[in-house]
């Protein structure tokens, strides 16, 4: 049996535990490192050369694309598993160019598959590079959806939302918040994760535990020289800590 040397990409340490544990009851396969980004995981599989990455599209600073960009340049890319929450973007593309792919949370007859799969291919080292590229032709496309897309849980269900219908993420300890005109979802990616992904749009942290879609903010209230209150069309109120309110006035210009 062939021995496949795999690396985790995922910036949710939860997912990332509980499919090391899938993998690891998997005969003839070893977890040989993770990476919580792109970059890590680039450097990671530089010096490890593995011959199997799972890799979560939806990834700071440098995103999932990128990552299969940056493989299709080397010599012998390992092969790749796209890893994903339910995107009604990215499932039909990677269906109609017959890409490997497990959906969170991961089932364990899918991801079976998908090792069998990688271990009969890893014999194939030009069909690797050509799979490789064919990931890079279907994603390509929608990458640029993805990075606007917030992808939140409610009960056992993931959906997708658009940028626009988020008035505003909220952290209460572990537990990032999104919350829209008249609910709330569980978010599956960090408050320092989503202010990363949301650089250049309408969202601005005014708190340590709170990002706010100013396109959503109904008014602001002074409550001292240095505080403002924030209330959002849905009448929900922020505090904009001190460090955040010039650039909250700078943005609204007041």
């Amino acid at each position: 049996m062939i021995l496949l040397r795999t690396i985790i990409v995922d910036d949710e340490q939860i997912a990332r535990n509980v499919l090391r544990e899938e993998l690891e009851q998997i005969p003839g396969l070893i977890v040989i490192g993770e990476a919580d980004n792109g970059r890590s995981a680039l450097q990671i599989i530089e010096e490890n050369s593995p011959d199997l990455v799972f890799l979560d599209l939806q990834l700071p600073d440098l995103g999932g694309f990128e990552v299969i960009h940056s493989l299709n340049q080397t010599s012998t890319p390992p092969v790749v598993v796209v890893v994903t929450a339910f995107d009604q973007y990215a499932i039909p593309a990677l269906e109609a160019g017959a890409i490997d792919y497990v959906l969170k949370p991961v089932g364990e007859a899918r991801l079976l598959q998908a090792v069998e799969r990688a271990r009969r291919l890893r014999q194939n080292p030009p069909e690797i590079a050509a799979r490789l590229r064919k990931i890079e032709e279907v994603i390509q496309p929608v990458a640029s959806g993805w990075s606007r897309k917030i992808v939140g849980k409610a009960g056992g269900e993931y959906l997708l939302l658009d940028a626009s219908e988020v008035f505003a993420f909220k952290a209460e300890g572990e537990v990032v918040w999104i919350i829209t005109a008249n609910r709330k979802y569980l978010a599956t990616h960090t408050l320092a994760a989503l202010q990363e992904r949301l650089q250049n749009t309408s969202f601005r942290r005014i708190h340590r535990n709170a990002l706010v879609n100013t396109d959503h903010i109904r008014k602001m209230s002074s409550m001292s020289s240095q505080r403002w209150l924030v209330t959002l069309g849905n009448n929900l109120e922020f505090i904009v800590s001190k460090r955040q309110a010039s650039s909250v006035r700078e943005l609204l210009s007041f």
